[in-house]
Protein backbone atom coordinates (compact mmCIF):
# COMPACT_ATOMS: atom_id res chain seq x y z
CA UNK A 1 0.00 0.00 0.00
CA UNK A 2 1.32 3.49 -1.27
CA UNK A 3 2.26 5.88 1.62
CA UNK A 4 -0.35 8.71 1.29
CA UNK A 5 1.15 12.21 2.07
CA UNK A 6 -0.11 15.44 2.57
CA UNK A 7 1.76 18.71 1.05
CA UNK A 8 1.24 21.98 3.46
CA UNK A 9 2.59 24.99 2.56
CA UNK A 10 1.80 28.47 1.70
CA UNK A 11 4.22 28.45 -1.57
CA UNK A 12 3.37 27.21 -4.45
CA UNK A 13 6.33 26.52 -6.40
CA UNK A 14 7.79 24.32 -3.14
CA UNK A 15 4.82 22.14 -3.03
CA UNK A 16 5.32 21.62 -7.18
CA UNK A 17 8.87 20.65 -6.70
CA UNK A 18 8.61 18.45 -3.48
CA UNK A 19 4.73 16.76 -5.67
CA UNK A 20 7.47 16.05 -8.77
CA UNK A 21 9.85 14.14 -5.77
CA UNK A 22 7.26 12.05 -4.83
CA UNK A 23 5.13 11.48 -7.17
CA UNK A 24 7.76 9.45 -9.54
CA UNK A 25 8.14 7.29 -6.14
CA UNK A 26 5.76 3.92 -6.70
CA UNK A 27 5.46 3.57 -2.85
CA UNK A 28 4.11 7.16 -2.16
CA UNK A 29 1.32 9.07 -3.40
CA UNK A 30 0.31 12.49 -2.88
CA UNK A 31 -3.56 12.30 -1.42
CA UNK A 32 -4.12 16.15 -0.73
CA UNK A 33 -2.72 20.09 -0.29
CA UNK A 34 -2.80 22.79 1.47
CA UNK A 35 -1.51 26.04 1.52
CA UNK A 36 -2.48 27.19 5.24
CA UNK A 37 -3.43 25.41 8.27
CA UNK A 38 -7.10 26.03 8.19
CA UNK A 39 -6.96 24.04 4.44
CA UNK A 40 -4.66 21.11 6.17
CA UNK A 41 -7.10 20.68 9.10
CA UNK A 42 -9.85 20.42 6.46
CA UNK A 43 -8.27 18.19 4.36
CA UNK A 44 -7.06 16.10 7.15
CA UNK A 45 -11.02 15.76 8.41
CA UNK A 46 -12.13 14.02 4.86
CA UNK A 47 -8.97 12.76 3.16
CA UNK A 48 -6.85 9.14 4.58
CA UNK A 49 -3.97 10.80 5.37
CA UNK A 50 0.15 8.90 6.64
CA UNK A 51 2.13 11.39 6.64
CA UNK A 52 2.31 15.20 6.97
CA UNK A 53 4.59 17.39 5.33
CA UNK A 54 4.10 20.91 7.26
CA UNK A 55 5.45 23.99 7.05
CA UNK A 56 6.03 26.49 9.98
CA UNK A 57 5.43 30.23 8.62
CA UNK A 58 1.77 30.33 6.91
CA UNK A 59 -0.94 32.84 6.81
CA UNK A 60 -4.56 32.28 8.54
CA UNK A 61 -3.36 29.42 10.98
CA UNK A 62 0.44 28.40 11.49
CA UNK A 63 1.88 24.98 11.37
CA UNK A 64 2.54 24.70 15.08
CA UNK A 65 -1.37 25.24 15.66
CA UNK A 66 -2.16 23.17 12.78
CA UNK A 67 0.38 20.54 13.66
CA UNK A 68 -1.49 20.76 17.73
CA UNK A 69 -4.73 20.19 16.15
CA UNK A 70 -3.93 17.47 13.56
CA UNK A 71 -2.10 15.26 16.33
CA UNK A 72 -4.95 15.91 19.12
CA UNK A 73 -7.07 13.29 16.13
CA UNK A 74 -7.10 9.57 16.91
CA UNK A 75 -5.46 8.08 14.73
CA UNK A 76 -3.49 10.66 13.47
CA UNK A 77 -1.16 10.79 10.49
CA UNK A 78 2.66 11.58 11.18
CA UNK A 79 4.17 15.36 10.71
CA UNK A 80 7.06 16.60 9.43
CA UNK A 81 7.80 19.96 9.96
CA UNK A 82 9.80 22.06 7.45
CA UNK A 83 11.63 24.56 8.12
CA UNK A 84 13.91 26.96 6.33
CA UNK A 85 16.02 27.19 9.62
CA UNK A 86 17.79 24.41 11.70
CA UNK A 87 17.49 26.09 14.69
CA UNK A 88 13.74 27.50 14.88
CA UNK A 89 11.45 28.37 17.38
CA UNK A 90 8.65 27.63 15.18
CA UNK A 91 10.39 23.92 14.80
CA UNK A 92 10.48 23.68 18.61
CA UNK A 93 7.11 24.84 19.26
CA UNK A 94 5.93 22.39 16.87
CA UNK A 95 8.08 19.03 18.36
CA UNK A 96 5.93 20.12 21.53
CA UNK A 97 2.83 20.74 19.96
CA UNK A 98 3.48 16.49 18.50
CA UNK A 99 5.44 16.20 15.05
CA UNK A 100 7.51 13.36 14.77
CA UNK A 101 10.50 15.73 13.75
CA UNK A 102 11.64 18.22 11.74
CA UNK A 103 13.87 18.73 8.31
CA UNK A 104 14.92 21.59 6.51
CA UNK A 105 12.82 22.85 3.31
CA UNK A 106 16.62 22.30 1.41
CA UNK A 107 16.75 18.86 2.36
CA UNK A 108 18.46 16.12 -0.87
CA UNK A 109 15.46 14.28 -2.02
CA UNK A 110 16.90 11.00 -0.79
CA UNK A 111 16.87 11.99 2.88
CA UNK A 112 13.30 13.19 2.42
CA UNK A 113 12.13 10.07 0.83
CA UNK A 114 13.93 8.35 3.39
CA UNK A 115 12.26 10.92 6.49
CA UNK A 116 8.97 9.58 5.06
CA UNK A 117 9.01 6.34 4.82
CA UNK A 118 11.00 6.06 8.15
CA UNK A 119 7.96 8.16 9.82
CA UNK A 120 5.92 6.32 8.35
CA UNK A 121 7.18 2.77 9.84
CA UNK A 122 7.23 4.30 13.26
CA UNK A 123 10.65 5.39 13.59
CA UNK A 124 12.16 8.96 14.13
CA UNK A 125 12.47 11.91 11.36
CA UNK A 126 15.60 13.27 12.67
CA UNK A 127 18.74 12.59 14.09
CA UNK A 128 17.66 12.43 18.17
CA UNK A 129 21.25 14.64 18.21
CA UNK A 130 19.58 16.87 16.33
CA UNK A 131 16.49 17.29 18.04
CA UNK A 132 18.69 17.89 21.15
CA UNK A 133 20.48 20.43 19.82
CA UNK A 134 16.98 22.76 19.13
CA UNK A 135 16.08 21.92 22.77
CA UNK A 136 19.20 23.04 23.91
CA UNK A 137 18.85 26.44 22.48
CA UNK A 138 15.42 26.39 23.53
CA UNK A 139 15.01 24.72 26.90
CA UNK A 140 14.96 27.69 28.91
CA UNK A 141 11.17 27.63 27.65
CA UNK A 142 10.18 24.45 29.15
CA UNK A 143 7.91 23.97 32.06
CA UNK A 144 11.06 22.73 33.72
CA UNK A 145 14.02 25.18 32.53
CA UNK A 146 16.11 22.27 31.63
CA UNK A 147 17.40 22.04 34.77
CA UNK A 148 16.55 20.31 38.48
CA UNK A 149 13.30 22.13 38.91
CA UNK A 150 11.17 20.28 36.64
CA UNK A 151 8.42 18.45 37.66
CA UNK A 152 8.44 14.95 37.57
CA UNK A 153 5.89 12.75 35.45
CA UNK A 154 3.69 10.01 37.73
CA UNK A 155 4.63 7.57 34.47
CA UNK A 156 8.23 7.70 35.25
CA UNK A 157 8.35 5.40 38.40
CA UNK A 158 6.49 3.36 35.94
CA UNK A 159 10.19 2.78 34.67
CA UNK A 160 12.58 -0.57 35.49
CA UNK A 161 16.07 1.11 36.55
CA UNK A 162 17.37 -0.17 33.35
CA UNK A 163 14.77 2.21 30.91
CA UNK A 164 15.11 5.01 33.08
CA UNK A 165 18.99 4.48 31.84
CA UNK A 166 17.26 3.90 28.15
CA UNK A 167 15.42 7.08 28.44
CA UNK A 168 18.42 9.61 29.49
CA UNK A 169 20.14 8.24 26.69
CA UNK A 170 17.46 8.39 23.92
CA UNK A 171 17.38 12.07 25.57
CA UNK A 172 21.12 12.75 25.17
CA UNK A 173 21.39 11.69 21.23
CA UNK A 174 22.32 8.07 21.31
CA UNK A 175 20.73 5.56 18.26
CA UNK A 176 19.86 2.45 19.20
CA UNK A 177 23.06 1.32 17.83
CA UNK A 178 25.29 3.45 20.22
CA UNK A 179 22.52 2.94 23.36
CA UNK A 180 23.69 -1.13 23.07
CA UNK A 181 27.43 -0.66 22.72
CA UNK A 182 26.82 1.85 26.11
CA UNK A 183 25.08 -0.66 27.92
CA UNK A 184 26.21 -3.89 26.55
CA UNK A 185 23.28 -4.94 24.80
CA UNK A 186 21.69 -6.45 21.74
CA UNK A 187 20.35 -3.38 19.16
CA UNK A 188 17.32 -6.08 19.44
CA UNK A 189 16.92 -5.73 23.04
CA UNK A 190 16.90 -2.10 23.12
CA UNK A 191 14.43 -1.44 20.46
CA UNK A 192 12.30 -3.01 22.95
CA UNK A 193 12.84 -1.28 26.19
CA UNK A 194 12.77 1.76 23.63
CA UNK A 195 8.66 0.55 22.71
CA UNK A 196 7.81 -0.32 25.99
CA UNK A 197 9.32 3.37 27.36
CA UNK A 198 6.91 4.81 24.50
CA UNK A 199 3.85 2.64 25.50
CA UNK A 200 4.58 3.39 29.62
CA UNK A 201 5.03 7.21 29.05
CA UNK A 202 2.21 7.14 26.66
CA UNK A 203 4.82 9.02 23.98
CA UNK A 204 4.06 8.39 20.08
CA UNK A 205 8.44 8.56 19.06
CA UNK A 206 11.95 9.26 20.29
CA UNK A 207 11.08 13.06 19.37
CA UNK A 208 9.00 13.06 22.33
CA UNK A 209 11.11 11.04 24.71
CA UNK A 210 13.40 14.15 24.12
CA UNK A 211 11.50 17.02 24.97
CA UNK A 212 9.81 14.83 28.22
CA UNK A 213 13.23 14.36 29.38
CA UNK A 214 13.84 18.70 29.17
CA UNK A 215 10.37 18.78 30.55
CA UNK A 216 10.93 17.49 34.18
CA UNK A 217 14.79 18.06 34.43
CA UNK A 218 16.08 14.79 33.32
CA UNK A 219 18.52 16.39 30.64
CA UNK A 220 19.51 19.59 31.61
CA UNK A 221 20.68 22.00 28.35
CA UNK A 222 23.63 21.08 26.63
CA UNK A 223 22.75 17.12 27.12
CA UNK A 224 24.04 16.57 30.88
CA UNK A 225 21.83 14.28 32.88
CA UNK A 226 20.12 16.08 35.79
CA UNK A 227 20.15 14.81 39.20
CA UNK A 228 18.67 11.49 40.39
CA UNK A 229 15.28 11.43 41.42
Amino acid sequence: MSIRVMLVDDQVLLRTGFRMVLAAQPDMEIVAEAGDGVEALQAVRSTEVDVVLMDVRMPKLDGVEATRLICEREGAPKVIILTTFDLDEYAFSALKAGAGGFMLKDVPPAELLAAIRAVHSGDAVVAPSTTRRLLDRFAPMLPGGGGSGGRVRPELERLTDREREVVLLVAQGLSNGEIAARLVLSEATVKTHVGRILTKLELRDRVQVVVMAYETGLVRAGGAAGPAR
